[in-house]
């Protein structure tokens, strides 16, 4: 390694993992909330908790796939530039200020339709859907990058995985206070819609700040080696997925992201209609769940140094398929409602904790040893290949997810149990052909390479 390149402190590691925090949060309204918002979710009465914005949920479910595909192409394209970035800010920071500020704001303008026109409302969520997707990844995918940059060992790149899993899942907690904020504000005489946009502003005002913070404090040039990809974006996102342990890696990640979107997009569905319980039950359940797999990150961290990241992800994969089976009988057990809901929050903890921490640490390592082995060091390429990937496994469940949910009803009303049910066990088909592909990931052959090459030197 680079003698002048210094090893990152924990005080700037921290900062680091409290980006992750920010983009988190600022994220959670759009990518969790848009079908309980705009899909005039019923409140178990037949009522509407909203009014209804936009003409059906089929329209809703185009938007949500397409502007997901959308991210998923720009992802490598800005991981490209960044990795031929030249500017003396940093190839990574110069993204990230860039794409913070308007990231936030789009996060609040898409829960603001304008309009009582549905044709107007759809251009409105149209437009912003793209934009705010365009900005996450401006700062997201170089964010991850830095990962493998400024961790210089596999160690290091396992524990900062570690420590944004812990902080991408305080976020995800906090956004899933929402429910719970919402009835609060709704109790103290708020309207539902000006309560639920209220929680998302100041959401986005905390996430703004905390996405700054690495921009400003973290310098690439003293803590990263100075390298860069000769290679074109195109030609360097070919070139990542002729790796072939990155492609079933990745193929796999996508069935991952398939069932977590499902689970992220239907949860105030399987409380509401499968258990009959109150929204703000969701926001309990995910606090639970994300507080218990805290429990399992140090865990999960050193039983990973130990046995492999490959064979607890395998671990990982059994339970997270368990975890749906157990979910797709809510509402049929001989057990109280409340009992089912908790049962399944404790199968599910600590299968979440191995696929927050590993597979950020898996790429860092494959972006790492391609380098070492190529010369061409595109851990941004990489990253972005990967989240091209699980975007479209997200695109797929926003498309299909309206389709599954109303089985049996009509698309312009309520999702039906039948619908609903028929989401858990599409989750649990796609998490066993993941299963299936990454066990052909041959993690042995990446850390030989990493082991065998020293840093900055092309085999």
């Amino acid at each position: 390694m680079n003698k002048q390149v210094e090893t990152l402190p924990m005080g700037k590691k921290i900062i680091y993992a409290l980006g992750q925090l920010g983009w988190s949060l600022g994220s959670f309204g759009v990518m969790n909330l848009l079908y309980y918002f705009y899909d005039s979710n019923s409140q178990g009465d037949g009522t509407r908790m909203f009014p209804l914005y936009i003409g059906s949920a089929a329209v809703l479910g185009i938007i949500a796939s397409l502007s997901r595909v959308f991210d998923g192409i720009t992802d490598p394209l800005i991981a490209g530039l960044s990795d031929r970035s030249g500017s003396k800010f940093g190839r990574r920071r110069i993204y990230m200020a860039l794409g913070a500020f308007p990231f936030a704001l789009i996060s609040i303008l898409i829960f603001l339709p304008p309009s009582a026109s549905a044709t107007i409302n759809t251009a409105w969520l149209f437009v912003f859907t793209f934009l705010f997707y365009l900005f996450m990844t401006m700062y997201v995918t170089p964010f991850f990058a830095l990962l493998s940059e400024l961790g210089h060992t596999p160690n290091e790149r396992l524990q900062l995985s570690t420590m944004i899993s812990v902080t991408w899942a305080i976020g995800f907690m906090i956004g899933n206070g929402t429910y719970a904020i919402q009835g609060m504000l709704e109790g103290s005489g708020m309207q539902p819609v000006k309560a639920f946009q209220t929680v998302l502003i100041i959401f986005a005002i905390i996430s703004t700040v905390l996405m700054y913070l690495p921009v400003l404090f973290i310098d690439e040039n003293r803590y990263c080696e100075k390298r860069s990809s000769k290679e074109g974006s195109f030609k360097a996102v070919i070139s990542a997925f002729k790796n072939r342990d990155f492609l079933f890696f990745t193929l796999s990640d996508l069935t991952y992201f398939l069932a977590l979107t499902f689970i992220q997009t239907g949860i105030s569905f399987y409380i509401i209609q499968l258990l009959e319980l109150p929204k703000e039950m969701a926001s309990t359940l995910m606090s639970v769940l994300f507080l218990m797999s805290f429990l399992f990150y140090v865990p999960v961290s050193l039983v990973a140094k130990r046995i492999g990241k490959k064979n607890l992800l395998i671990i990982g994969f059994y339970l997270f398929i368990f975890s749906w089976l157990f979910l797709s009988f809510w509402g049929l057990l001989p057990l109280s409602t409340t009992a089912q809901a908790f049962i399944a929050v404790i199968f599910a903890a600590l299968p979440m904790a191995i696929f927050g921490i590993l597979p950020n640490a898996i790429v860092a390592d494959i972006a790492e040893a391609d380098g070492r082995r190529t010369g061409n060091f595109k851990a941004a390429v990489y990253f972005g290949a990967r989240t091209f990937m699980s975007k479209m496994g997200a695109s797929v469940t926003l498309l299909i997810f309206p389709l599954l949910s109303h089985m049996g009803g009509t698309m312009d009303g309520a999702p039906t149990i039948l619908g609903i049910r028929a989401t858990t066990y599409a989750a649990m088909a796609f998490l066993i052909l993941g299963l299936f592909l990454f066990l052909k990931y041959d993690e042995k052959s990446t850390l030989d390479l990493l082991e065998s090459e020293p840093e900055g030197e092309p085999a």
